[in-house]
């Protein structure tokens, strides 16, 4: 890999881009994944070694969402179980992925999410003051978290829009909460899926944490405008970075 500084300002740039939009709704993975792919790393390498931005982003995330009194922990192991447990298994099958299989599935599945997100845009807030559900009050919620997991562990582009549909629309969170306790979430599948990826020996650490230093300077920008952000705003946006980033990775080969 090319650790020119136009490469390194590439990657802190995009991590920093992917930083705010995974704390405001979901997603930044759509751009990190191509970058790491467009810069020589194969898909399942990518695949791991953008975990360790994701993971660092998150545990800052969810530091400045606990200062502001925003983390919800009333339900906090029943949400966590499903979620950490379909990590491993998503962590497990994106490891053991053959590369020639996992790239396609890797631009398919960012693609889609963004074209959901764009022809379905439904993420869920309910009116102010609604009680959210217990986990045990909401099978299905169970389950939506348990999917979440699973392909978070897998690939992780998008799977913020799957956890924000899950505790917003199955337990009926606000969307600050619902951004809080998803970041919990996020950091927990992804801390099992890199143990997974770091034993397979897939993680490269230099771009990996030169992608971190971005993802968590954006989060940290990010958690100051949680409150007032409007998600919808950034999805022309980032259909467009992921469409470009997604040709790219696919001329590089």
């Amino acid at each position: 890999m090319d650790y020119s500084t136009l490469s390194i300002l590439l990657l802190v740039g995009t991590g920093f881009l992917a930083g705010i939009i995974n704390t405001l709704a979901g997603g930044g993975s759509n751009l990190t994944l191509p970058a790491l792919m467009v810069m020589g790393l194969p898909a399942d390498v990518a695949n791991a070694t953008n975990r360790v931005g994701v993971l660092l982003q998150g545990l800052v995330g969810v530091r400045g969402f606990h200062k502001a009194g925003r983390v919800d922990t009333s339900d906090f192991i029943p949400v966590m179980i499903p979620t950490v447990t379909g990590g491993i298994i998503g962590g497990a099958l994106a490891s053991y992925a053959p590369e020639y299989i996992l790239k396609p599935l890797l631009l398919t599945a960012m693609l889609s999410m963004t074209l959901l997100m764009l022809i379905k845009p439904s993420v869920i807030s309910p009116p102010p003051g609604t009680v959210p559900y217990k986990v045990k009050e909401r099978p299905r919620a169970w389950i939506a978290l348990f999917i979440a997991g699973i392909y978070g562990g897998f690939v992780q582009a998008g799977v913020g829009f799957l956890l924000i549909a899950a505790l917003a629309g199955t337990l009926r969170y606000d969307l600050v909460r619902t951004n809080a306790l998803k970041m919990v979430c996020a950091v927990g599948f992804t801390s099992i899926a890199l143990i997974v990826f770091i034993w397979n020996g897939q993680v490269l650490w230099i771009p990996g944490l030169i992608l971190a230093c971005g993802t968590m300077a954006g989060s940290m920008v990010a958690v100051r405008f949680a409150i007032n952000a409007n998600p919808k705003h950034l999805k022309w946006f980032l259909f467009v970075m992921t469409l470009c980033g997604c040709i790219a990775a696919l001329i590089s080969d």
